[in-house]
């Protein structure tokens, strides 16, 4: 049966219908009827291949105006490292106690940075922490001896842009709440971002599709033409 809410939903959009970034972020804000503060997500298709190394797309950009989202981030370091971290704002910080306490289930955190000399360790629990997208990598700038920069960037609002296997990235853009320009200005920089890490091997359209949607809203298709 389709609720009173759904119902309003579709008679305010078409779903096969591309809007401009402007209008596509102010019906997302119209169309949330939660009674939290929904995130506001992407979903970006690429005209990408990622079994091919120059197409697997990993990299990151920072929003200007932040995800909205208190990040909780563990660094796997020893030593300074370790004062460096805290002093940056981690949430946890150590080597072999929280490895075990990985191994026994725990993964109650948003992001790992680690420095390079504990991924042999860490690598060991990779069939732990890959399927929950943990794992620290050099290309997302959570292998580093940097710890401070890392967790620093990532408390600012730092997203991750990683095309899955059918050509999608998805990524939090924002909270419903932000202002309309917030929510574009990080959009655009989600959007300049991809557009300068185009593979030279991409023939024809390169950015396919773009949807925005709040967590429990409707996907909205964007004219991407618009950006910009």
């Amino acid at each position: 049966m389709v609720s009173k809410n759904q119902k309003e939903i579709a008679d305010k959009f078409e779903k096969n219908n591309s809007y401009s970034l402007h209008d596509a972020v102010r019906m997302v804000k119209e169309l949330t009827y939660a009674k939290f503060d929904e995130s506001v997500d992407l979903a970006i298709n690429l005209n990408v291949d990622p079994r091919h190394a120059e197409e697997n797309i990993r990299l990151t950009t920072p929003l200007p105006n932040g995800t909205g989202k208190d990040v909780s981030i563990l660094v796997i370091t020893s030593g300074p490292k370790e004062k460096e971290a805290l002093d940056a704002g981690a949430d946890y910080v150590g080597n072999n106690e929280y490895l075990d306490k990985i191994k026994n289930g725990w993964s109650d955190v948003d992001k790992i940075v680690a420095t390079p000399d504990m991924m042999p360790r860490l690598g060991k629990l990779g069939k732990i922490l890959g399927p929950k997208g943990l794992m620290p990598n050099p290309k997302s700038g959570t292998v580093t001896m940097d710890v401070g920069k890392a967790v620093r960037e990532l408390k600012a609002g730092q997203v991750e842009l990683r095309v899955e296997k059918a050509g999608i990235i998805h990524v939090t853009c924002g909270k419903v709440s932000f202002k309309n320009d917030a929510l574009i200005q990080n959009i655009e920089a989600i959007y300049d971002t991809l557009i300068k890490a185009r593979p030279s091997s991409v023939k024809g359209n390169y950015l396919e599709r773009m949807f925005i949607s709040s967590t429990l809203g409707p996907g909205i298709k964007v004219d991407h033409t618009s950006i910009r």
